[in-house]
């Protein structure tokens, strides 16, 4: 990393090695030195890596204010916001390594395709109001909207579901499980004080939410500190285990004569425990 020089207040030459290549097995690391200016992100030095030696760097990013969730890398092997990452927060004497997210697929350089995300969101559910009142008005109290509102933060940056080891180990889990991202989609429609869709069974088996294992490193790297272990996962695990699994809640069943819920026709099969 670099650092403006005490006497002339000039910047030195900042190290980057940048992963280059548009498939894991063929591209690696390449080192650049280039100027760096006082108060720069990451994403800046790769700008100026574009402007001098790389023209054709692949490199993806919109607003630069940490709000598209566009941006995200791994920075010195922690997924970041490149553009939230100052070069001074960074070790100082050291180059500065960016490599593209591990579990999705490369592109071109630091350009990864997250179809993968899309396309599980196709699958969950819409929100279902309630009808309205006989005053033509739907209330909620301010908790469960603020319950809620915690979950519309997320910026779909997508490091959650890139520290997952569950995808990020196994690209064959993929198909059975959505990830934490989507957990907090799911948790933010299922905890909607208004909403009537039961997403619940979904979440067990097609979602495959009993695979996570509460590590919290999803938790960790969220830009926006969504705390999506403890106020999404968890808080769905436990609906999971009362409505498929709670003695009491089975014999209520059976003594109000109440159909029990229909789990998934298929069951998803069980994340590999394949070392990586």
């Amino acid at each position: 990393m670099t650092k403006p020089d005490k006497t002339s207040g000039a910047v030195r030459d900042v190290s980057v090695r940048v992963w280059r290549g548009e498939d894991r097995a063929t591209g690696g690391f390449v080192q650049y030195d280039v100027p760096a200016d006082p108060g720069m992100v990451v994403l800046d030095v790769l700008f100026r890596v574009q402007a001098l030696r790389a023209p054709d760097l692949g490199v993806r990013w919109n607003c630069k204010a940490g709000k598209c969730g566009s941006c995200s890398a791994e920075i010195n092997g922690h997924p970041k916001l490149m553009c939230m990452t100052r070069v001074s927060s960074l070790p100082e004497g050291e180059p500065i390594t960016i490599a593209p997210m591990a579990t999705f697929p490369i592109v071109k350089d630091l350009v990864t395709d997250v179809a993968f995300n899309y396309e599980k969101a196709k699958t969950i559910p819409a929100f279902r109001p309630a009808p309205p009142l006989a005053d033509g008005t739907r209330r909620m109290y301010q908790q469960e909207v603020d319950r809620v509102q915690e979950f519309r933060k997320c910026i779909e940056c997508f490091m959650c579901q890139n520290v997952c080891h569950v995808i990020r180990d196994h690209e064959e889990n993929k198909e059975a499980f959505a990830g934490p991202r989507f957990f907090v989609r799911l948790a933010e429609l299922e905890m909607h004080p208004l909403d009537t869709n039961d997403r619940v069974e979904i979440a067990r088996a097609k979602h495959g939410l009993g695979f996570c294992n509460i590590t919290k490193c999803c938790t960790e790297v969220c830009p926006e500190s969504i705390k999506i272990t403890d106020n999404a996962i968890i808080p769905l695990k436990e609906r999971v285990v009362t409505e498929f699994y709670d003695p009491l809640a089975w014999a209520k069943r059976r003594l109000f004569g109440q159909r029990p819920p229909q789990l998934g026709e298929k069951e998803p099969a069980a994340p590999s425990d394949r070392s990586a």
